[in-house]
């Protein structure tokens, strides 16, 4: 494959580089700090680097699974300014298009909503990944990283111009703005991370930590749930909800057993020492995604 882009490239006189990763390479912070600085030398150098997933190492704990949401999370890597997502279809449709001849394209979606979802068919071939509900999901979280994605037919000739031209081709999704678009790394703590394990609040500390943009005390934990380390990353929910934030703990699980539920002029008291009066710093939580 790598000697079809070479090959491709050439023409152009471009020289691309294979650059493999993991999901483990982008959720450690120094890892993907160090594939950025990679790919913006290979920027500076003329060089178009070709982003694959490392499937010799990768096992299922440490797999994206597939490019198109392997692409987004490249698109926070290098803070691009465009995603565009290439397809065998001309884009999001009403009904999928295989199915019903006549079904209308969606030429701009701001918002992707349940019913966008929906509509939305996946991959409709035996043994492949990536379909169009995939690229859904790629194209969200782009977009909370306040980059607009557009999702067209690869094998439309000249198509990359036609994009670049602003021609009306393929589906254009809208970037958020304002306090929802994510900064670079609150978009890695949202989708880069996978959680070591949870912690259940009471519905203050959620009022205060999604309305207030406070930071997590231990006043307001009531229970710890799996094992984890100071630093790893950990989800936040009320009982009998889904998770509704991400964040890197400053204490362990077996330190949150111990000072659940007590103010932070007691933690030094019954630890022997303390780190923070924060369970997780506002700085290191990012609100997740609500479904519409």
């Amino acid at each position: 494959l790598m000697q079809h882009y070479e090959k491709a490239f050439s023409r152009h006189d471009r020289m691309v580089a294979q650059v493999l990763l993991t999901l483990d390479d982008l959720s450690n912070r120094r890892r993907f700090l160090n594939a950025r600085h990679t790919l913006y030398e290979l920027f500076k150098l003329n060089i178009l680097p070709i982003v694959n997933e490392n499937d010799t190492v990768a096992v299922h704990e440490i797999k994206v699974g597939d490019n198109d949401n392997l692409a987004a999370l490249v698109t926070n890597l290098v803070e691009a300014d465009l995603f565009i997502n290439l397809s065998d279809v001309d884009g999001v449709y009403e009904e999928d298009p295989r199915l019903n001849p006549d079904a209308k394209r969606i030429s701009v979606i701001e918002h992707i909503d349940t019913w966008i979802k929906a509509k939305a068919s996946d991959t409709l071939r035996t043994g492949s990944t990536g379909g169009m509900q995939t690229k859904l999901e790629a194209a969200e979280k782009a977009q909370r990283f306040g980059v607009a994605s557009v999702i067209a037919n690869g094998r439309q000739k000249n198509i990359l111009g036609k994009i670049l031209e602003g021609q009306d081709v393929g589906t254009l999704i809208l970037p958020k703005q304002g306090a929802d678009r994510l900064n670079s790394k609150k978009y890695w703590l949202a989708y880069s991370l996978k959680p070591c394990g949870s912690l259940i609040v009471d519905a203050g500390a959620k009022t205060a930590l999604m309305e207030g943009g406070r930071s997590l005390l231990p006043s307001g934990v009531r229970q710890i749930v799996g094992r984890f380390n100071q630093g790893d990353p950990i989800d936040l929910g009320v009982t009998g909800e889904k998770p509704f934030a991400r964040g890197l703990t400053c204490y362990s699980s077996s330190e949150l057993s111990q000072i659940k539920g007590c103010k932070t002029t007691e933690i030094e008291k019954i630890l022997g020492y303390k780190y923070f009066d924060e369970v997780i710093h506002r700085s290191d939580m990012v609100l997740l995604p609500r479904a519409d």
